[in-house]
């Protein structure tokens, strides 16, 4: 964290390293003032939440928090021990040694998004899971923007610690009178030794909204981070490089989904820094431009001895005036390593199409079929519940046919 708030105001006018910029300026703030839902699932946004893989009945979760625009709308956790679910804001009134997390994994000058968060001392998710405990059921979050021109703050924060496991879903969304609005959430990640995090990530946005999340996690001794994000339906611009670092004998998986539609600008990937003895990681990435604008970046940095990793990006261009860019990049500072890359942009074989034909189907439902199978073949390993929810987002998406 900086010594003074000047270092983190003149970031204000810092672009990212990656994607458009954003004229933050465009946009009011979202009100913290918000409907307190109490029961999600008879409330006006069952249909945003489920759409991107939130059980609106609640049922098969251990728990599910709810945002709409900067203030915190549900929050429920099923009767457990070692669970604690509530807000950034009053989890720091709870927890004084909760204020030694914030702004470590990520430093608030990052740039301008970063920036404002840490000035408007935005609130968000505090999601723990104790020491020893291994919580049954995923845990849940809705990130919704549901005023337009406005721009959603969140500073989320997730510890998972020592010798405990969690698996989570967030889901963010738009509204339908939402659509020119900018989403901006930074999250802190924390797991402690022989832990295991699952964090998933399904998002469905409107066509102009910006989107910058900004994630960091820090993965301890023997532990396991997997990382996947998906969004299928189009979007303004979306700009996303989160982070790891991991210790020895750690692993990360990082699995990103992405469908750039005409009109969509996405920049998206993974960066792991592989720092202790015997670390391991892979950045798995597939994408589809049909008609907008993808860039898959990847980047392994290996600095220490015995690490292995891999990078892989595949990607379909499906219609001309779109555009696809694989960026893998491994950087090694030391000799003991093993760390790959592979990527491959190419089109839809024309003999897959006719074989499909020939077995009637017409052409149109022959090229949905095979975009399906490439996009559900990408994230191997999926908890059940997930993949479940994957593949209904898979079978919405407009794929063309």
């Amino acid at each position: 964290m900086p010594d003074n708030d000047k270092a983190v105001r003149d970031a204000l006018d810092k672009k990212a390293a990656y994607g458009a910029d954003i004229d933050l300026d465009r946009y009011d703030e979202g009100s913290r003032d918000v409907e307190r839902i109490s029961d999600v699932g008879k409330s006006d946004y069952k249909e945003y939440m489920e759409k991107v893989g939130v059980v609106a009945d609640e049922m098969n979760r251990s728990g599910t928090l709810m945002f709409i625009d900067n203030g915190l709308s549900h929050c429920h956790a099923q009767p457990q021990e070692g669970l604690d679910m509530m807000s950034v804001h009053e989890a720091l009134s709870k927890f004084d040694w909760l204020k030694d997390y914030m702004w470590k994994a990520m430093d608030p000058t990052k740039d301008k998004y970063t920036a404002k968060s840490y000035l408007e001392d935005a609130d968000g998710y505090f999601i723990r899971v104790r020491s020893g405990y291994h919580v049954k059921n995923p845990v849940q979050t809705c990130m919704l923007l549901d005023t337009d021109r406005t721009v959603q703050n969140v500073h989320n924060i997730v510890i998972v610690e020592d010798n405990a496991s969690l698996e989570m879903i967030t889901g963010c969304s738009t509204s339908h009178h939402a659509n020119d609005a900018l989403h901006v959430g930074v999250s802190e990640i924390y797991v402690g030794d022989n832990a295991n995090l699952t964090f998933s990530m399904i998002h469905s946005w409107g066509k102009q909204t910006g989107v910058r999340p900004r994630t960091a996690t820090v993965v301890g001794k023997n532990s396991n981070y997997t990382n996947n994000y998906v969004i299928l339906n189009p979007v303004g611009s979306l700009q996303s490089f989160p982070s790891a670092s991991l210790a020895e004998g750690a692993t990360a998986l990082y699995n990103t989904m992405c469908i750039a539609h005409e009109g969509s600008d996405i920049d998206t990937g993974g960066l792991v820094y592989l720092n202790g003895r015997g670390s391991s990681a892979q950045i798995m990435s597939r994408s589809i431009s049909m008609g907008g604008h993808m860039c898959a970046r990847g980047r392994l940095v290996g600095n220490a001895p015995e690490v292995k990793a891999h990078l892989e990006c595949r990607s379909i261009i499906m219609k001309d005036g779109g555009s696809t860019n694989a960026v893998p990049e491994l950087e090694a500072h030391v000799a003991d390593v093993e760390m790959t890359h592979e990527a491959a942009v190419g089109k839809i074989a024309r003999d897959q199409i006719e074989y499909l034909m020939s077995r009637g189907l017409d052409e149109d439902q022959a090229v949905s079929m095979i975009v399906r199978g490439f996009l559900s073949g990408s994230i191997n390993g999926l908890p059940p519940a997930l993949q479940k929810e994957l593949d209904a987002a898979i079978e919405q998406a407009n794929l063309g046919d």
